[in-house]
């Protein structure tokens, strides 16, 4: 091979890149921002309840209800929110249907009510739940600190990057589902751009990203293509997972079930993936950095063999990733006594079993591919003359610049 000459597989790469580059930026940037118009969605999960306090417990006992005895509470609650703000109404809980035997309010807590009317007009007050925003806020400080506290700047970095997936999965690719817009599209789009975005923003603009940040454009579109292939040959729906058939009753728009259970494979194989790819491209630099004379094929031997350790941990990963998201599933098994057969075959079963082969081929697939990039770009990053010093360093770690390109 010629050392002067780009290689030509890496050009038509390099173009293909570019030109998805140009299209995201003409089609995806003015359609991500324009948020689609949701109709028909009837009645919004929760709209009609308000947070009360419990100012004072009126009376407390036990009540016989059919078959249990159970305590209950008659509680003075003042609306902290809404039109009725400021009134106390009187609450009762575990009156009239059974409830979880859970330590009884005091005065000072905070629960969701629901107003209703009686039938003679009277204002009525009903518990609905616990105000739980309190411990859940102070949780979620207390993962942000440790995480600063242990990673400095780079947990920072990617609290950010978490921040950021959030918005896309809240801000984008679920208003675009409930739209009633294809899921695998949007989870594909959605996807790339989270991880594109989170893995910059975590290892910086370097060749190592570069190499993971396409690698993982690549892992996602074969797995996609391999899950829209075997959805469509094991003739799946989707309509295995009952929260999305409440999703479908609960909004008028009529949800593609079987795009939903693809996007969700896409989404669920992303956290694997993206510590997979990233390490495998770390890998690569980090070999050539130690051994400039590696040629192509033993870098990419040597790399492999740190790859095949690290796939067969994260199958395992992901495939108890999935067995725990799973678990209300697998309990079937465990009823179905002996006839493994018609279970194995059951719509949710397979829609697991699918979820996670598609996922573990994707992530084996991960490895040749960031591999093969990676070493692309380590090894001839030096030739792509004029464009070079814009893709930033190796690694992002300072050294390694290009002091070694021997015998061009």
């Amino acid at each position: 091979m010629n050392p002067e000459k780009l290689p030509r597989s890496f050009v038509y790469l390099s173009f293909f890149i570019l030109a998805l580059a140009i299209a995201f930026a003409l089609w995806g940037v003015p359609y991500f921002f324009q948020p689609p118009q949701v109709e028909g969605i009837s009645a919004t999960y929760g709209s009609g309840t308000l947070r009360a306090r419990v100012t004072s417990i009126l009376e407390e006992g036990e009540i016989d209800l059919g078959e249990t005895r159970q305590p209950y509470q008659v509680m003075l609650v003042e609306l902290l929110e809404g039109e009725y703000q400021g009134i106390l109404m009187e609450v009762d809980y575990g009156k009239r249907q059974v409830r979880p035997n859970l330590s009884p309010f005091v005065p000072g807590d905070e629960i969701f009510i629901t107003l209703g009317r009686r039938p003679d007009g009277v204002l009525s007050a009903f518990y609905v739940d616990f105000v739980r925003s309190g411990p859940l806020l102070a949780l979620f400080a207390v993962f942000v600190l440790a995480i600063l506290l242990i990673s400095g700047w780079k947990g920072l970095r990617a609290l950010l990057a978490m921040a950021f997936s959030l918005l896309v999965i809240i801000g984008y690719i679920i208003p675009r589902i409930l739209a009633g817009e294809d899921p695998v599209t949007i989870s594909l789009i959605g996807s790339a751009i989270l991880l594109g975005v989170s893995l910059y923003v975590t290892y910086g603009w370097n060749l190592k990203t570069h190499a993971s940040v396409l690698s993982m454009i690549f892992v996602l579109l074969i797995t996609g293509l391999l899950a829209v292939l075997f959805i469509a040959l094991t003739r799946l729906s989707g309509s295995g997972n009952e929260d999305a058939l409440f999703l479908a009753q609960m909004s008028g728009v009529t949800i593609n079930l079987r795009g939903l259970l693809l996007g969700g494979l896409i989404i669920g194989a992303l956290g694997v993936l993206d510590d997979l790819v990233t390490t495998q491209s770390s890998a690569v630099f980090e070999l050539y950095r130690a051994n400039p004379a590696f040629k192509f094929w033993e870098l990419f031997r040597t790399a492999m063999r740190i790859g095949q350790d690290h796939v067969a941990a994260t199958v395992n990963t992901l495939v108890l990733a999935y067995a725990g998201a799973s678990l209300p599933t697998l309990l079937l098994f465990t009823l179905g006594q002996g006839n493994y057969g018609f279970l194995l075959n059951a719509e949710m079963v397979a829609e697991e079993i699918v979820r996670t082969l598609v996922g573990s081929l994707g992530l084996v697939a991960a490895v040749p591919i960031t591999t093969l990039i990676a070493i692309s770009l380590a090894l001839y990053s030096h030739r792509l003359g004029a464009i070079r010093p814009y893709l930033g360093s190796e690694t992002g770690s300072g050294e390694g610049h290009s002091h070694h390109h021997h015998h061009h």
